[in-house]
């Protein structure tokens, strides 16, 4: 099965994410040692600290057993599918791209729960002592993409109805 340009650039992008992901994980966990250094200023709004995430998006559904933590693979798993089997068929190329960075981010969160039993969040935005939630690449991703995606469901709306901008 031969897969469309748009397909191939898209999951080359999928790919990269999940790379770079994984490598800035790595790198946070073994090389600069992020656990032991505690929270680190970086920029005036953005500083590094570990958070290991048993849950899902903003912490939510926290797991702390082993069924828990199995059971939101299994949703890794299941959605990483579906996502690749409707960017198979994804004709839009903002949309191709959003479902690319999602499928991204969502391999590399699901990588991390196996190997981990968490995903590992070291990303935080702040304002003073006002605090953003702990994210990472992956999650960065997966937001960005959720924008694209609906930005090319809006903009295929708008052509389906005859309305030009």
């Amino acid at each position: 099965m031969s897969l469309a340009p748009l397909t191939r650039r898209a999951f080359g992008l999928a790919f990269a994410v999940f790379a770079l992901d994984q490598a800035l994980k790595l790198w946070a966990l073994f090389v600069f040692d992020l656990a032991d250094k505690g929270r680190v200023a970086v920029a005036p709004l953005f500083d590094l600290v570990l958070v290991w995430n048993t849950g899902v998006s903003y912490g939510l559904l926290q797991q702390d057993s082993e069924f828990g933590r199995w059971a939101l693979v299994a949703l890794h798993v299941v959605a990483s599918i579906a996502i690749t089997f409707w960017l198979a068929r994804e004709k839009d190329r903002p949309s191709a791209m959003g479902l690319a960075l999602i499928l991204g981010g969502a391999v590399g969160n699901g990588v991390d729960r196996i190997a981990y039993g968490a995903v590992v969040d070291y990303a935080l935005l702040h304002w003073g002592e006002v605090t953003w939630y702990v994210f990472n690449l992956a999650d960065a991703a997966i937001v960005a993409g959720v924008v694209l995606l609906l930005y090319g469901s809006l903009r295929s709306s708008k052509s389906a109805t005859g309305v030009s901008s």
